[in-house]
C-alpha cells in the first residue's frame, strides 16, 4: 500500500474570495484549465492570485498516459470561438503572463498547432503586454507543426519531457523522448532564425522510479538542446488508477537538483516537491 504524503507535500484546500471568482469565471466562459483537469494541487494558490493555465480543445486526451489525470476517450470537433473566450478571461483578469496548453489531439492534422496559433494572435490583440507562455504536444514531431507555433506572437515554448528515457514506455508509451528533444530543439532554432527571442521550456516529474543519474544526463540533453527553462517537480498520483508513487522526493535533493541545473546553464530553474510546469510562471521570464 502506498505511504501517505509527506509533510513537505500538504497544502490547504482552497477558501480565498479570488479563487471562488476566478472558479466562477472560467465556468462562465465555458474554459478549460489544467489546473482543473490535472488536480494540481496549487489550484488554490494560482486562482486566488487570479491566474489558471488555460487548457485548449477540449477535456479529453487523445492519448492515455498512466499518470494523467485527464480524461482519454473520444474528443470533440474544435470550438472556433475558444480562442476569443482566453482572450475575454486574459483582459478580465488582467494578466501579465499567461499559459496556454492542451490536451494531446493526435486526430488533428496539424495535432492542433494553427488552434494554438490562433489563441496567442486572440490574447495578443485583446492585450499587447501580455506574455504568452505555450505550453505544446510534440505533435508527433512534425516541424511544421512546431513552426506554426513558433511563427505565433509567443513569447515562451514549454514541452515537457516528463521523465526519464528508461520509463517513456512505462509512464508516456505515445511519446518518444528523442522526439520530445528534438521539438524543443527546433522551437529554440526556428525562433532564431526568425530573430525573436523566444525562450524554451520544459518539465520533468520526479518519483517514478527514476534514477539521480539518469536525471543528469536528461539535464546535459536538455541544455544540448539549448532549453531555457526547467521545472522540476513530485509526481503526485491522482487516483488508484494511476501510476503509484515510487519514491517522495525530499525538499533537500530538490534544491540539489536546482543547483546541478544551474550550474549546467539553464537561465532559470523552479525546482520543489509541489512544482508543476506553470507554478510561477510569471517570475521564470524575469
Amino acid at each position: 500500500m502506498e505511504r501517505r504524503h509527506p509533510d513537505w507535500i500538504k497544502v490547504r484546500a482552497p477558501a480565498s474570495p479570488d479563487y471562488f471568482r476566478t472558479r466562477a469565471m472560467l465556468a462562465e466562459l465555458k474554459l478549460h484549465t489544467v489546473c482543473q483537469e490535472a488536480c494540481c494541487p496549487n489550484i488554490g494558490e494560482c486562482f486566488g492570485h487570479r491566474t489558471a493555465t488555460f487548457m485548449l480543445m477540449g477535456d479529453v486526451c487523445t492519448r492515455n498516459c498512466p499518470y494523467c489525470a485527464v480524461t482519454h476517450g473520444r474528443v470533440r470537433p474544435l470550438d472556433p470561438d475558444e480562442p476569443r473566450r482566453i482572450a475575454e478571461a486574459v483582459t478580465r483578469l488582467g494578466l501579465q503572463h499567461v499559459v496556454v496548453t492542451s490536451v494531446d489531439r493526435d486526430d488533428l492534422d496539424d495535432g492542433g498547432a494553427a488552434h494554438f496559433a490562433a489563441t496567442v494572435v486572440a490574447i495578443k490583440q485583446a492585450m499587447p503586454g501580455t506574455r504568452v507562455e505555450v505550453l505544446v504536444p510534440d505533435f508527433k514531431g512534425s516541424r511544421d507543426g512546431v513552426e506554426t507555433v513558433v511563427h505565433a506572437p509567443i513569447d515562451v515554448y514549454n514541452h515537457n519531457v516528463e521523465t526519464v528515457p528508461s520509463l517513456y514506455r512505462k509512464c508516456r508509451p505515445g511519446g518518444h523522448y528523442e522526439v520530445s528533444l528534438e521539438v524543443l530543439a527546433y522551437a529554440k532554432q526556428t525562433a532564431l532564425e526568425s530573430g525573436r527571442g523566444v525562450l524554451t521550456k520544459t518539465g520533468i516529474m520526479l518519483g517514478l522510479g527514476e534514477e539521480r543519474g539518469e536525471v543528469i544526463r536528461m539535464l546535459n540533453d536538455l541544455r544540448a538542446a539549448h532549453c531555457d527553462i526547467l521545472t522540476l517537480g513530485q509526481y503526485l498520483r491522482p487516483s488508484e488508477d494511476h501510476l503509484p508513487v515510487v519514491r517522495y522526493v525530499p525538499p533537500a535533493e530538490f534544491a540539489e537538483l536546482k543547483r546541478d541545473a544551474l550550474a549546467l546553464g539553464f537561465r532559470h530553474v523552479e525546482a520543489g516537491p509541489l512544482v508543476r510546469s506553470s507554478y510561477h510562471a510569471w517570475e521564470h521570464v524575469n
